[in-house]
């Protein structure tokens, strides 16, 4: 099982109502977390679909990416506004030592 890989699926950012107002999902463990606790209805379609995907993910069944799909899916259901996050490789720049100087 594989609650917490980070490169699961790419993340996703949920706007949210109440308390608990913007969520980065980033893992398997953060999705099932967020479905459970904070999920605004837990009677849609979409919704339902999703807490069986993110089980499904978590156990091997189907690929994370494919929980993603139906995440989205259930967020657009409950009006919830998804973004997906862009994450930025740091690129650690090397001193130029041809002129002795920073690149």
């Amino acid at each position: 099982m594989c609650w917490n890989t980070s490169s699961a699926f790419t993340p996703v950012a949920l706007a949210l109502r109440g308390p608990a107002t913007r969520k980065i999902v980033r893992t398997l463990g953060d999705a099932a977390h967020l479905l459970i606790n904070d999920w605004p209805s837990d009677d849609g379609e979409e919704y339902v679909s999703a807490v069986k995907a993110c089980v499904d993910a978590i156990s091997g069944k189907i690929d994370p990416e494919r929980f993603r799909e139906a995440l989205l899916r259930a967020a657009d259901e409950a009006g919830i506004a998804a973004l997906t996050v862009v994450q930025q490789r740091v690129v650690e720049r090397r001193p130029d030592l041809r002129s002795g100087a920073p690149a």
